[in-house]
């Protein structure tokens, strides 16, 4: 169906691509894995019009094809579901939906037409979402499945996923699994992008693997196994997931929350977090996590309740207020709220830190630059160098840069929303390591996380919330994925 022909692609001062050449047959879900930045997410993006190879070609069916941008793709039946959300935040979900070829009554928009084809599409995938919603107030998870109901409702014949499932829960995913299998059953090809190896042995046959650019190979799911796989991607066997420390019982409360509040979001919250405890926050999506994390960062003016830092009662009256208090917020979306695209790796790392940076209003270049340093190479981040444009680096690294720039902060309570979305399997053995050396160092971390395996890996403690509630509060060494998936169901523990 899609074959790809000796491919290249190159980017100021990156080599993505070098003489990529992978045959894709028709109805197949064809895997697509490898590190941040090896290459993955560019070659479905030449595929979809979105990037013009420099050499190479590309054919559909045995023809040659050459886009010359997105839209050639969409009408030769080619359609992608992005990692990062491609979309009008300021527009209604059913605007979105249709905004490629909106229904219209003369020179006049169609809206009856509009929202009926919208709600047939948001039906197709089973999302219960209103149509007239606007796109920017849904959660992550939630824009993540209109953009899927997009990319299905163009009818294309060849679907890349590209990280489809990062921001859904386990049911939103086994949805889409199902739909994925129906869409093969039709002849559908579909290639799939994904750093979650449990996802390609469920969905894929076979899989292609790509390190810095270059395929390494391309074999039947059924010849592979989990350590073999992540050898092949990362060239080196990968060291075993050790349970965090327990941290001393004497250890001193840093944060203590009391009958916290905010209408329609949470309501009663209440625990503590001591030093070197990495505390885990479970649940569903719309349970509340994310928009507590942000609470205690002073994003939610109406939160209410009895917060105390260190002793002290503390109210968190805007980020900045936080920040100067020691407390961090490393977001769940990152283009959105972590990083500033138009910036260079280095300033992202020192923007938080740039008044400890400056002297007399003029910031201190060596010592910027030092710092920047410091955590780039921390985090291993993959780019040129600190002068690199944010915008360019693969979606993992540019997680690594959201992490370095709290890191460089140097808080003394970390809250972290989804710390591995969109991180290869080397880069989040990696990651959590590093959470685990924070701990040690006796840093507080409050810990979101929709990945139950990372929870059970990283938390001392695991709280549990449903419908804005704590539904229950486990120790890790206790906590299995049963019984947290039981407490996130609103179903008595057995």
């Amino acid at each position: 169906m899609v074959e790809f022909l000796h491919i290249s692609k190159r980017f100021p001062g990156v080599q993505a691509l070098n003489d990529v050449s992978v045959s894709i047959a028709e109805g197949s879900c064809h895997g697509l894995v490898g590190e941040n930045g090896a290459g993955k997410s560019t070659l479905g993006k030449v595929l979809a019009g979105i990037y013009r190879p420099e050499e190479g070609e590309v054919r559909i069916r045995g023809k040659r094809v050459t886009f010359s941008g997105p839209g050639d793709a969409i009408a030769n039946g080619i359609s992608m579901v992005h990692q990062e959300l491609m979309f009008c935040e300021n527009m209604s979900v059913a605007e979105n939906l249709c905004l490629h070829n909106l229904p219209h009554r003369g020179p006049f928009v169609n809206f009856r037409e509009m929202r009926i084809l919208a709600a047939e599409r948001l039906s197709a995938i089973r999302a219960e979402i209103n149509p007239d919603t606007r796109l920017g107030d849904l959660p992550v998870s939630k824009q993540q499945l209109v953009q899927i109901a997009a990319s299905l409702g163009r009818g294309a014949n060849v679907l890349v996923f590209d990280e489809p499932t990062s921001s859904l829960t386990p049911t939103e995913s086994a949805v889409l699994f199902s739909l994925i299998r129906s869409l093969q059953d039709q002849s559908v090809t579909c290639i799939y992008v994904t750093h979650r190896l449990e996802e390609v042995f469920e969905l894929c046959d076979p899989v292609t693997v790509l390190r810095d650019g270059e395929v390494v190979d391309t074999k039947p799911v059924a010849d592979l196994d989990r350590d073999s796989l992540i050898r092949m991607m990362i060239g080196r066997e990968l060291a075993a997931d050790a349970q965090a420390e327990p941290p001393k019982l004497k250890q001193e409360i840093v944060l203590e929350v009391r009958d916290f509040t905010s209408p329609g979001k949470f309501e009663g919250i209440s625990f503590t977090l001591r030093k070197g405890e990495i505390l885990g926050l479970a649940g569903l999506v719309g349970a509340g996590r994310t928009e507590l994390a942000e609470a205690l960062f002073g994003l939610d003016p109406h939160a209410l309740g009895d917060v105390r830092l260190h002793g002290k009662a503390f109210r968190a009256k805007d980020p900045i207020t936080a920040l100067r208090r020691g407390i961090c917020l490393i977001p769940e979306d990152r283009k959105r709220h972590g990083l500033v695209l138009s910036m260079s790796a280095k300033e992202n790392i020192s923007l938080p830190t740039l008044r400890r940076l400056a002297t007399l209003g003029f910031v201190r270049g060596k010592e910027e630059r030092a710092l920047a340093k410091k955590y780039f190479d921390l985090m291993q981040i993959r780019a040129p160098g600190l002068d690199a444009p944010t915008a360019g680096l693969s979606g993992g690294n540019q997680q690594k840069l959201v992490l370095a720039k709290w890191l460089a902060a140097n808080c003394d309570l970390l809250i972290i929303d989804e710390p591995t979305r969109g991180v290869d399997v080397g880069a989040k053995a990696e990651v959590h390591a590093l959470i685990r050396d924070l701990a040690r160092d006796g840093k507080a971390i409050l810990m979101v996380s929709s990945d139950l395996p990372e929870l059970l890996a990283l938390s001392h403690r695991i709280i549990v919330l449903r419908q804005g509630r704590v539904a229950g509060e486990i120790p890790g060494r206790r906590a299995t994925e049963e019984l947290l998936m039981r407490l996130m169901a609103g179903l008595a523990q057995s």
